[in-house]
């Protein structure tokens, strides 16, 4: 399941540090302006501590963790949805992600150029959101001429909803308001919403970019960004990119640990990420386990029995017959799928059963 999280921001407020960071992927980090010219996209892989407690219990022999590619994007300024800049690449780029991390840089340091002078992340965020906003505007305002003729001249009920979907979101927009802020009841609502891609309806994660002495507990800079979005439907998190940087430098598990405990974490910026990505992207987990593999497999939060068989294989979708589910804690407190068994708590579900993160999965199928 190849969704995306675009890493957004101006220029030089640490997007490429922090993506170097959570990828493999090296991107060029320099101090001036666009140095991030084409999209690096980077695999990453979701820490879960449950995976570990599986693998050291099955003792596998192969592990296969859940990923999410994370997308590094060209900064944006001013003009951009005018074709300022790279603003157009931009555009076409943050279009083609399922969610948005927006770095914001909450730090000073005068031998690192503000491409606007100074230092003010709200500011940084509103131009951001406005030249989005513009462009969504472009796109509602496009399609309402449309709508409205159908919806009056011909009585059609689908335009007439529609119509009243892009209205809210015009409304909304010319309030200075994203798109995501805008609450649709019915599922044709928000089918039709999706078909949009809207760039400020895709959901958010504002990444406070701090230096190391504010990583525990922010700064003004960072309590200026959690006002600024207190009404707006979005997560916030704060990061050292820098020292994280410094961190993923170092050897061993242990260095990189004491590194944290020394600056008053328990956990790396970039694991909180990571996992906040995976949720910002309305993510879930399941898990296969045994002696050939332990496997994260990845799902969309509601979906059914079939169509998580369907992530591992489109046949066990098609054939699905029903299946097996043993709970995490179960398995885990029971020592296995032998103890679940024999405790009576192996569960058997058909296709109405909404799968749970951290079920433990075997799907029957025939075909």
């Amino acid at each position: 399941m190849a969704l995306q999280c675009g890493i957004v921001g101006l220029p030089n407020v640490g997007k490429s540090t922090l993506f170097n960071c959570l990828s493999n992927a090296k991107a060029q980090s320099a101090n001036f302006p666009f140095c991030t010219i084409e999209p690096n996209v980077g695999v990453i892989t979701v820490p879960d501590e449950r995976l570990n407690k599986l693998v050291d219990m099955c003792q596998p022999r192969s592990v296969v963790p859940a990923t999410v590619e994370i997308v590094d994007i060209a900064g944006l300024v001013k003009g951009a949805s005018k074709g300022e800049g790279l603003g157009n690449k931009f555009l076409a780029n943050i279009r083609e992600t399922d969610a948005i991390i927006h770095v914001l840089r909450c730090f000073d340091n005068d031998n690192i150029t503000h491409v606007d002078g100074s230092v003010d992340p709200v500011r940084d965020k509103e131009i951001i959101d406005y030249e989005l906003q513009l462009k969504d505007l472009e796109t509602i305002e496009g399609r309402i001429a449309r709508t409205l003729k159908q919806a009056q001249t011909g009585g059609d009920k689908v335009a007439k909803m529609q119509y009243e979907v892009l209205r809210r979101f015009k409304d909304a927009l010319d309030q200075g308001k994203p798109a995501r802020s805008v609450t649709l009841d019915t599922p044709d609502e928000q089918k039709f919403a999706r078909e949009l891609f809207l760039l400020t309806d895709k959901p958010v994660l504002y990444v406070c970019n701090v230096d190391d002495s504010s990583a525990v507990n922010g700064n003004r800079y960072v309590d200026a960004v959690r006002e600024a979005i207190a009404g707006e439907n979005a997560q916030m998190l704060i990061v050292a990119a820098q020292t994280e940087a410094d961190i993923a430098e170092l050897d061993t598990y242990e260095e990189r640990q004491e590194f944290l405990n020394e600056i008053g974490l328990e956990e790396s910026g970039v694991s909180r990420l990571i996992r906040a990505a995976y949720a910002l992207l309305n993510l879930q987990t399941f898990f296969t386990a045994g002696a050939d593999e332990v496997r994260a497999w990845t799902f969309l939060r509601g979906a059914k029995a079939p169509q998580c068989a369907g992530v591992i294989h489109t046949d066990f979708e098609k054939g699905f017959i029903r299946a097996e589910v043993i709970k995490y804690d179960d398995y885990i407190n029971l020592g296995g799928e032998q103890g679940v068994k024999e405790a009576g708590k192996l569960g058997v579900e058909g296709k109405e059963y909404v799968v749970q993160d951290g079920d433990i999965m075997h799907f029957r199928f025939n075909v």
